[in-house]
């Protein structure tokens, strides 16, 4: 709470404005609500990005393309919509190039990995700095574990259970970002999921950066106290939970055990995004992912023999060095044939500090952004055919809380996008329908089993 004395002498409390911005993953969206929930004990109101505040943060992002000059562009917004306003930036590029981002114009503070969540207590007041303001560590002293998670914005809760990553694949600056896997302990992350359904919440989704290794660093030791699917086992019995939905996971910490569970499970839903990165035995070596196409092969099947009606999504980078026309092309017809729902495409991109940077062979850049192409396009083609494989059966549908043209949006346990007329009675309820036909936008419409009327 912040004191102000007015003309009269009283001195009387007033509540100042803070709005977020969010860029990248879940993990971030999941960080920068907790952070926003500090700011509003200190006595803060937490007011939209657009709208006049007094202080902005920004939550940045070392993964997002042309990372510069999207954070400048957020920037303009907030001096847009406050020229007064106090700026501060936190997260991944924060960490990795605090100089850079506190020489852009209107920036007050930057904070590194193990600051932004002590960020209330770097401000004293909210007056405009000369200079941006850096505190930002070592990334060898980010070795301790702070639990956050994402509610009353959305219908579904991002559940932080695990921090940093200890592989070296050699494209990647998040362990230098965030530094080494590290965990929330379980009691911790039971009690959050806990508190997340007593707001009526549906939806939990799990996320961190190399989640599969849960557990490790739990008790601030590198020992595995409890393991991920000890952590599904457990969650799965917290009541009050109507769905689970596991994030990103490797493949080669994706066990059998844990896919054999959610096929019984009572709240894990069948949905698993899966990194692949490349269908090409040479270029995962190069990239030095910890597993080759055959093990990716493998855990497909499993789900799928398991659950044929499992949603399963893939990350793949095209352009990475070294990737001949003939090695995407074995990426390319890799996935064309295998059993999966769609990708998420990221193109190669340098980043200083990475081995990827220095190798040879480097992709041009309109070759790069022509096999993006080609993979969006097979994605579109993927999520049709898994779309179509789903029409007629009977599911169960989670409704968001946002009117899009008229419309409302919601998912299915396993993923599939449905849209009906906008209803606000609707938001946030879980209904049974019947997939039905596939729209000319390539959503789903549907019955509601219930009065079998096609919305």
């Amino acid at each position: 709470m912040f004191l102000k004395k007015p003309k009269n002498g009283e001195i009387t409390s007033m509540k100042k404005k803070v709005a977020f911005y969010t860029l990248g993953c879940k993990l971030n969206f999941s960080e920068t609500s907790t952070i926003a929930r500090n700011f509003q004990e200190e006595g803060f109101d937490r007011v939209d990005f657009s709208e006049h505040a007094d202080m902005y943060v920004i939550n940045t992002c070392s993964v997002t393309e042309n990372a510069d000059k999207r954070f400048k562009n957020i920037v303009k917004q907030a001096q847009k919509a406050n020229p007064n306003a106090f700026v501060a930036a936190v997260g991944c590029y924060a960490q990795l190039k605090p100089e850079e981002l506190a020489s852009v114009h209107g920036v007050d503070l930057v904070l590194g990995a193990t600051e932004k969540f002590k960020i209330t207590d770097y401000i004293n007041d909210l007056s405009k700095n000369d200079f941006g303001e850096v505190h930002s560590c070592e990334i060898v002293e980010a070795d301790f574990y702070v639990g956050s998670y994402a509610i009353g914005d959305r219908t579904r809760a991002f559940l932080k259970v695990q921090d940093g990553c200890d592989y070296k694949c050699t494209y990647c600056t998040i362990p230098l970002a965030r530094g080494i896997s590290r965990s929330d302990t379980l009691e911790n992350v039971l009690k959050n999921a806990k508190e997340i359904a007593a707001q009526d919440i549906k939806e939990i989704v799990l996320t961190g950066v190399n989640i599969g290794d849960y557990g490790k660093g739990e008790f601030g030791n590198k020992k595995h106290e409890h393991t991920f699917y000890d952590l599904v086992n457990a969650l799965d019995t917290i009541e009050g939970i109507h769905r689970l939905r596991i994030s990103s996971i490797e493949p080669n910490l994706l066990k059998n055990k844990t896919i054999d569970f959610v096929a019984q499970s009572n709240s894990f839903v069948p949905h698993f995004h899966i990194p692949l990165q490349s269908g090409s035995d040479e270029i995962l070596k190069l990239m030095r992912r910890r597993y080759l196409s055959g093990l990716y092969v493998d855990r497909v099947a499993r789900i799928k023999e398991v659950m044929p009606h499992a949603c399963i999504g893939v990350d793949v980078i095209v352009g990475f060095p070294g990737e001949t026309d003939e090695l995407f092309l074995e990426t390319y017809h890799f996935l064309n044939e295998l059993d999966i729902s769609y990708l998420h495409v990221f193109t190669y991109s340098e980043r200083d500090n990475t081995v990827a940077a220095e190798m040879d062979n480097v992709v041009p850049q309109k070759v790069r952004s022509k096999r993006s192409k080609m993979l969006r396009g097979l994605s579109a083609k993927k999520r049709r055919a898994f779309y179509e494989s789903q029409l007629g059966s009977i599911r169960t549908v989670l409704f968001e809380g946002e009117n899009k043209e008229g419309y409302i949006h919601g998912f299915t346990e396993n993923y599939v996008k449905v849209k009906a007329p906008w209803n606000p009675e609707l938001v946030n309820e879980l209904k049974q329908i019947e997939l039905t036909k596939i729209d000319e936008d390539g959503l789903v419409r549907f019955n509601f089993v219930a009065e079998k009327v096609e919305v």
